[in-house]
């Protein structure tokens, strides 16, 4: 198996990664917001929208 991030061959102490440092990387983009889980569900499409609107109004950051 090969490291998501990176591709080189993964390690046992951090699989699927390579090392802690491509593991972080990843953790970083589920924090972020770059990784998503799509939801179909009308209450998440809701207030998705509803945070995009706050935040284009100035209100707050993006949680």
């Amino acid at each position: 198996m090969s490291c998501p991030i990176c591709h080189r061959t993964s390690a046992p102490a951090f699989r699927p990664f390579c090392s802690r440092r491509c593991a972080d990387i990843d953790l970083g983009k589920w924090l972020s917001g770059q990784y998503a889980v799509p939801s179909r569900d009308p209450e998440d499409m809701e207030a998705a929208a509803e945070e995009i609107e706050r935040i284009a109004d100035g209100k707050g950051e993006l949680h």
